[in-house]
């Protein structure tokens, strides 16, 4: 059975979405980059800085039922408000997100984009009444952003266990418990948003001014050590923002930001005390399978423009495409996209069947290979534009700096890479006991 089958009703869904990505998202790249191009320093992230056509597209995904489809039917039940038009599995989204990746509008006015859409997992799942009121609520009708502070500037993150920023636990006298957090973190991103209104924090427990230590704190485990917490913006200092490879991403964007002596009480946690790689996980699973499938939309793009080219460009009295090296970079292409896309929807077919956690040789393993495939899509299609493939009147230089940067993004190649190893080297000796018993 094809892993890109669809029912009539969500292929209907799918040109819907392809048409308004072509049709509505692509042309207003161009209002978005024009609105931006004249604004510098601070006035690069001031609420006057969002391009009119964000909303307006908004307004036009919501009437065409392309709204909030990330959300999986496991959650559908704890759903506030905005709930999505459809049911997906990670699967079926999964192809949705190939043509969100066309134009980096479309995830946004979708109310699909990372990291908005992980929180908005997490507080669905694990998020008390009032986080919900506060936050969830105004994150599904697409009204705020949100951010999700983990990688930190002084040591190494890709290590979590890593991760210096406290949360200290105070026990008053009549047994009210209270926190501080304090720590440093950068490539916050959406943190320079001025809609954005709340961040997801990773910290260690602190328990050096109090005795007792939450239930689900194993002084066995370093990933027993960590809690998120619900930290509303106004309570973050934001440092300066950052570039990547010269790129700032306005109005959105990342920022290093510092986080002192910032007072919280228990409705702040999410789950409780000691639950912070659980809170991680359960948001990074689903969130890889979307920045995959996106991944190969860009690259399908780029790849679709390289084909224009080959057909309309002549070199030595050939067109690009009649040329032997511009058919071989045509011919890898296509096998290198075909790759991605089904290691990405056999992954997410195993997550539907069996669940993140039993798949995670899986999902490590297109988080590493995906961006390389596509990576070297764009790059070839850079190659064949010649002077046009590096510079802004095309797409093909902004996303392969995204794609690039996705190497390193939510873990870097050799973390995933280890992950995959050791699942293998331990299924392999399960495998030679197993034999030795025989």
């Amino acid at each position: 059975m094809s892993l890109s089958r669809l029912t009539p009703e969500i292929e209907a869904l799918k040109l819907k979405l392809d048409k308004f990505v072509k049709e509505r998202c692509q042309p207003a790249e161009r209002e978005y980059d024009f609105h931006m191009k004249d604004r510098v320093g601070r006035d690069r992230w001031v609420i006057e800085a969002i391009p009119p056509c964000i909303e307006r597209l908004k307004e036009e995904a919501k009437a065409l039922g392309l709204w909030n489809l990330f959300i999986p039917p496991h959650l559908y039940a704890h759903v506030p408000c905005c709930a999505p038009s459809v049911l997906l599995s990670y699967r079926e989204y999964g192809i949705l997100c190939e043509s969100m990746g066309k134009s980096f509008l479309a995830p946004e006015v979708c109310n699909c984009n990372a990291p908005d859409t992980g929180n908005m997992e997490v507080m669905l799942h694990f998020g008390t009444k009032k986080q919900k009121e506060k936050y969830l609520i105004p994150l599904l009708k697409g009204e705020i952003r949100s951010a999700f502070l983990m990688t930190e500037p002084d040591v190494a993150s890709s290590d979590a266990t890593n991760i210096a920023t406290t949360l200290k636990k105070f026990e008053g006298s009549n047994g009210e418990i209270s926190y501080i957090l304090n720590g440093s973190k950068w490539w916050s991103t959406g943190a320079m948003d001025p809609r954005c209104r709340v961040a997801l924090v990773l910290a260690r427990m602190d328990y050096s001014q109090c005795k007792s230590k939450g239930d689900n704190l194993s002084n066995n485990s370093s990933h027993g050590a960590h809690t998120v917490v619900v930290v509303d913006m106004n309570q973050v200092e934001i440092v300066r923002p950052l570039t990547v490879m010269g790129y700032d991403d306005a109005p959105h964007g990342h920022a290093q930001v510092e986080l002192t002596n910032i007072h919280l009480t228990p409705e702040n946690l999410i789950i409780g005390e000691g639950s912070g790689f659980a809170v991680a996980q359960a948001r990074l699973g689903p969130g890889r399978i979307h920045h995959c499938m996106r991944a190969i939309g860009m690259a399908v793009r780029c790849y679709d423009l390289m084909l224009e080219r080959a057909l309309s460009r002549k070199t030595f009295g050939k067109y690009l495409g009649q040329h032997g090296g511009c058919q071989q970079m045509i011919a890898d292409s296509a096998s290198d996209i075909e790759a991605a896309r089904l290691l990405t929807l056999s992954c997410a077919e195993a997550m539907d069947l069996y669940g993140a956690r039993v798949v995670r040789d899986k999902i490590a393993s297109i988080k590493v290979a995906v961006p390389a495939l596509t990576s070297r899509v764009v790059d070839r299609a850079v190659q064949i534009h010649g002077g046009a493939g590096v510079d802004g009147d095309l797409p093909l230089a902004r996303i392969l700096v995204g794609l690039r940067t996705l190497r390193i993004a939510d873990g870097p190649d050799a973390v995933h890479q280890r992950t995959v190893a050791r699942i293998e080297l331990k299924k392999a000796a399960e495998k030679m006991i197993a034999r030795s018993k025989l």
